[in-house]
């Protein structure tokens, strides 16, 4: 049993694999996320981990879990199952790298273009020779909401539960449409733009608000929720074996 952690910038999300598959899986708030995951260790004794953090994580962390099985963190400098070729490694988030090993691996032979819907979006290019080649990011659903609130004087906080309009009919559906109208207007361009040059790209779709444009863009595309979760295994049976 192996356990990969994916501390990210608003939840930690954990799974516990078996080989390929998830037999657990698990989502804290920051403040529960130490202890929960120390319970995790202890009742399932997983003979390997890997953390994967974008945010900052407490320092005990590392020592605990070391303390209880091999760990393995992801950074620049982890041996990877696909070549790396981005061009400022040590500024590349880890959560980016595990997308693209897992898109590598689920989907090989293939060009894949991972969109993760999250605090950003990013958009993620995995060459079919097995290369990371980056690709690009741009601000993600709620940080468009917070800042058309904060940087203005009277816009509304708006969610992206309601009313989807293209012709908003008051401030609040005008907002929303803007915001994620937009956003699938910009995810169905940039696959098209990679499809230009790409005829044969794979697109995956994850991230915590992936379920908000999964169903609504024009293009074909894959959905999975736990394709960070999936590459993080896939690296962490590649250091350790």
């Amino acid at each position: 049993m192996r356990l990969c952690i994916d501390w990210g910038n608003t939840r930690v999300k954990t799974a516990l694999f078996e080989a390929d598959k998830i037999v657990r899986e698990d989502n804290f708030t920051e403040e529960e996320a130490l202890t929960c995951i120390m319970e995790l260790a202890e009742h399932n004794r997983p003979e390997a981990a890997i953390l994967c953090s974008v945010a900052q994580h407490p320092p005990e962390l590392k020592a605990l879990l070391q303390e209880r099985t091999e760990l393995v963190i992801l950074n620049n400098h982890t041996l990877l199952p696909i070549m790396n070729a981005y061009h400022s490694p040590d500024t590349l988030g880890p959560d980016r790298l595990a997308l693209a090993a897992g898109a590598n691996h689920l989907y090989p032979g293939y060009s894949n273009l991972v969109i993760s819907a999250g605090t950003a979006i990013t958009y993620n290019f995995i060459h079919q020779n097995r290369t990371f080649r980056g690709g690009s990011i741009s601000p993600g659903l709620d940080m468009r909401f917070k800042a058309l609130h904060e940087y203005t004087d009277k816009l509304p906080l708006v969610s992206e539960r309601g009313e989807l309009l293209l012709l908003g009919y008051d401030t609040e559906t005008s907002i929303r449409g803007g915001v994620i109208l937009g956003i699938l207007s910009e995810m169905d361009g940039m696959i098209n733009l990679y499809r230009e040059q790409y005829p044969d790209l794979n697109v995956v779709l994850t991230g915590g608000n992936a379920p908000v444009f999964a169903g609504k863009l024009k293009n074909r595309i894959f959905a999975d929720a736990q394709l960070l979760l999936k590459g993080l295994n896939t690296i962490l049976r590649h250091n350790v074996r």
